[in-house]
């Protein structure tokens, strides 16, 4: 597992590797721009270059790109699908100008309409961007459920893969406080496991491609997306450490969305507890299968 965190892009694409490193981080997590504005930031083939190079000269080996919240994919508002479509497209492109192991997406929200009906705009707006890129892959993200946000049921998600066209650039990156708020009860190894075999028979675990690893501050099943620190959630120590330690996700970038102590983000403490919560998680497991 390639445990890191998000970090900012600010002042420069290679200063999120600076960034990155300073906290340990074996993967980072990015916005392509600021996340709070729809106009892009202008790259070049110059700036990917000094990306690239600062990259290949640290310990990090997978970077996420994470598209901008104001995207809607599934809005009834022709202008917003639009825009959500152009910023995608850019999140794509900056994707595959730095080797991302993928851009992830939050599909959009059914607000009260017909789910049914968000899930087909969504697909509509996903298959467009998809075909305007080439190489980058896109995952959808998980929600915890609140405002009609489509993606809080692995059905949902299947359903958004097969609107988008089942194209094999699609793939899903599971959010662990996101699973706890929708109802997935992922705070131990059977509990995780048998979320991970539905998820298998659903969607099909070939199509994860990377994780966020936060503590929920809501209770399971509260559809209510509140991130928490590692261990100061509703996850706890123990959920959280059974998350991070799961077989199945060996290999698969996890990154670290929380507050941080001081509101600021992920800390190299933090960064470095994760590791320290999957090795705990790996010798629980341990001691369980010697004793079954």
């Amino acid at each position: 597992m390639l445990i890191g965190a998000h970090v900012s892009q600010a002042g420069g694409l290679p200063l999120a590797i600076e960034r990155g490193g300073q906290r340990g981080c074996r993967a980072i997590q990015i916005f392509n721009q600021s996340p709070r504005m729809w106009r892009p930031t202008a790259y070049d083939a110059d700036d990917f270059d000094a990306f690239n190079e600062a990259m290949s000269a640290s310990r990090i080996e997978a970077v996420l790109i994470h598209a901008v919240y104001l995207l809607n994919c599934a809005t009834e508002d022709p202008e917003i699908a639009a825009k959500s479509l152009a910023s995608l497209i850019q999140s794509l492109r900056v994707g595959e100008g730095i080797g991302s192991a993928g851009v992830v997406l939050h599909p959009g929200s059914a607000k009260t309409g017909d789910v049914g009906q968000a899930i087909a705009r969504a697909g509509k707006v996903i298959r467009e961007a998809l075909a305007c890129t080439s190489d980058c892959p896109l995952a959808l993200e998980n929600t915890a459920g609140a405002g009609g946000t489509l993606g809080r049921s692995f059905a949902e998600l299947s359903a958004l893969l097969d609107a988008a066209g089942g194209d094999a650039r699609l793939g899903v990156c599971l959010d662990s406080c996101h699973l706890l708020a929708s109802g997935y009860d992922i705070r131990t190894p059977p509990g995780l496991s048998e979320t991970l075999d539905q998820f298998d028979s659903v969607v099909g675990l070939d199509r994860l491609g990377s994780l966020h690893i936060n503590d929920s501050a809501r209770p399971l099943g509260s559809n209510r997306d509140r991130h928490a620190n590692l261990g100061d959630g509703e996850l706890g120590e123990r959920g959280c450490a059974v998350f991070l330690s799961e077989p199945r996700f060996q290999g698969l970038p996890c990154v670290l969305e929380t507050p941080g102590p001081e509101g600021s983000g992920p800390t190299a403490e933090e960064v470095a507890f994760a590791g320290r919560l999957r090795k705990r998680g790996q010798a629980a497991r341990r001691r369980a299968s010697a004793r079954g």
